[in-house]
């Protein structure tokens, strides 16, 4: 009999969390998972180019120390942060993550407007090879970003409906970081990398000049 009670127990209780929403949470928390991780492996895959990208550039470059030096310095804090799961319920180290990308994706975008200035360079085979794996570097993590703004927004609007802000609460799910609208809208055109224009080369010391706000540091001066 206690057997059958708590086969009841278990049945009614599945039933009342289902209606409430839980196994609707579980599933949108789990894609929320999955879009996160995808997000950080892009940004690692790109981060990964990075000596490489470096080492070639000094090679013709060496003088360009102040741009080398930002891209280095770009990356160590993008290695250096802690990306733990509590990042996605914490807004401000969300937008530090977030700005530590940002970073990286400007000091990306002067070292390469420095490489116009050199032609020798630009005809580097393992140059052209890094730039075209950092341009699709640059689409994959659009594509990631992208899913994840989805699976969250899923995942937000899931946990404050009614009754499932209910379940919520009582289970301590909340809404989760998410990247900026704008930001967003700024990485969603594939980057324009081009070598072939002798046009578009800058002086080393404009090469830092901020791009305008709302646009992508890859694409600007291209």
């Amino acid at each position: 009999m206690r057997i059958l009670r708590s086969i009841a127990v278990v049945l009614l209780s599945a039933v009342l969390l289902s209606g409430c929403g839980y196994n609707e949470i579980q599933r949108n928390d789990e894609q929320v998972g999955a879009a996160w991780s995808e997000v950080l492996n892009q940004y690692k895959r790109r981060a990964d180019l990075v000596p490489n990208l470096v080492e070639v550039v000094k090679g013709y470059a060496s003088h360009e120390r102040e741009v080398l030096t930002r891209v280095t310095e770009a990356r160590a804090r993008v290695g250096g942060m802690q990306i733990t799961p509590e990042l996605l319920n914490d807004p401000q180290a969300f937008a530090r993550f977030q700005q530590a990308q940002a970073d990286m994706t400007s000091a990306l975008s002067r070292l390469l407007v420095v490489a116009e200035n050199y032609p020798q360079l630009k005809a580097d085979a393992n140059f052209r090879d890094l730039q075209a794996q950092l341009e699709g570097s640059e689409n994959r993590i659009a594509v990631a970003r992208n899913r994840y703004i989805k699976a969250v927004q899923e995942f937000n609007t899931t946990v404050r409906v009614f009754p499932n802000n209910l379940t919520a609460m009582v289970f301590g799910y909340q809404a989760k970081a998410n990247f900026a609208v704008e930001d967003e809208k700024a990485i969603a055109a594939p980057p324009a990398i081009r070598f072939d224009s002798p046009k578009s080369a800058q002086p080393a010391s404009q090469s830092a000049a901020p791009t305008e706000p709302g646009k992508s540091p890859l694409s600007a001066g291209y």
